[in-house]
């Protein structure tokens, strides 16, 4: 008998993927933002993750294992994310330097309400958001899930479900309430369940016993980008050698610990985060390699943290279309490439 988990499963895609609620006044109003520097000369970086530590962040625990940054003098501080962590605020206050934008929402949000802050690398090509569904033959695509519930985040409704509506002719009556609970999706063998890659169809599969069926958004051309570096303007103005150089390691972190040895960097993220296991990291880790997440597309092109003009009109052109965004949004002004390797 297949077990059924009624135990909620709470992911930071689905907590952070909406709005963002920034003070634009507390940036906007800041002059000098010259980090300081430790007793050994290297510039204090504070960054902000989106999330409790996890292979999700593996890329960045590795540059701090490795040295990458140290050896760039840099000294750097990972401050783990959370609940109720919003790091848009962070940024703001000045509690950190730079911090991690989830998907191509939180720049474009932080556009709209003219918070001068910006996307300046992005270590995910693909946007690890997926649709989850019971093993069934007649599923081949996306859009054989026509006339089947979504069970959908309220953050959700404003974010990658603009795109599935225009692509696909999915309807909002199709939408029911997703309480972090994977009952109801297991309850019904025609629900279709938001997640994240790398997190909720592993639970399913051990919890309920099944392989479901998983859809990897990317793989059909949604063009949000995800874990990128979110930089305020004046901190990019005022220390460039040094977002240089944290962008560098950070690159260099992501490629060692996707294709080489993880293990210095699982082992601070479990210290980080005590609840994390070595079992979820793994099949993370993996799904991050063979899904092409970090080094695919672009990235394969012109390197780690690449970002393009087209992607993000294409982004922009989606959810302005649906109504997200007023068409006359600068949008050009949520990224910049200037910091990037090879770059400037």
């Amino acid at each position: 008998m297949q077990r059924r988990s009624t135990q909620p499963v709470v992911s930071r895609r689905l907590v952070l993927a909406g709005g963002v609620a920034v003070t634009a006044m507390g940036l906007a109003s800041c002059g000098d933002q010259q980090a300081p520097v430790d007793d050994q000369g290297r510039v204090r970086i504070r960054f902000a993750t989106d999330w409790r530590a996890q292979a999700e962040h593996g890329g960045f625990y590795q540059a701090l294992a490795s040295g990458a940054y140290e050896r760039r003098g840099l000294n750097v501080q990972i401050v783990q994310g959370g609940p109720g962590v919003n790091v848009p605020q962070l940024l703001a206050s000045g509690a950190v330097e730079l911090g991690m934008g989830s998907n191509s929402f939180i720049p474009m949000n932080l556009v709209a309400e003219g918070a001068p802050v910006k996307a300046v690398a992005a270590f995910f090509q693909k946007d690890p958001q997926v649709l989850i569904a019971h093993p069934d033959p007649e599923l081949e695509s996306i859009a054989d899930l026509a006339g089947r519930p979504f069970l959908l985040a309220d953050a959700s409704i404003t974010a990658f479900w603009v795109w599935l509506k225009a692509k696909y002719g999915f309807t909002d009556d199709q939408v029911r309430k997703y309480n972090f609970n994977p009952a109801p999706f297991l309850a019904d063998e025609r629900a279709v369940q938001q997640g994240y890659l790398t997190s909720e169809p592993y639970t399913i599969e051990k919890e309920a016993g099944f392989d479901p069926r998983v859809f990897l958004l990317a793989d059909e051309g949604y063009p949000s980008y995800a874990t990128m570096v979110l930089s305020p303007d004046g901190f990019a103005r005022d220390n460039g050698a040094a977002l240089r150089s944290f962008i560098a390691a950070s690159a260099e972190g992501w490629r060692d610990y996707i294709r080489g040895d993880p293990a210095a960097a699982d082992d601070l993220i479990k210290k980080a985060n005590p609840e994390m296991t070595q079992d979820i990291l793994d099949q993370a880790r993996t799904k991050l390699s063979e899904n092409g997440i970090v080094d695919s597309g672009d990235a394969a092109l012109y390197g780690l943290g690449t970002m393009t003009d087209e992607r993000w009109q294409a982004f922009f052109d989606v959810t302005s279309q649906a109504g997200v965004y007023p068409a006359d949004l600068r949008w050009r002004t949520a990224f910049t490439d200037d910091f990037l390797p090879g770059r400037g």
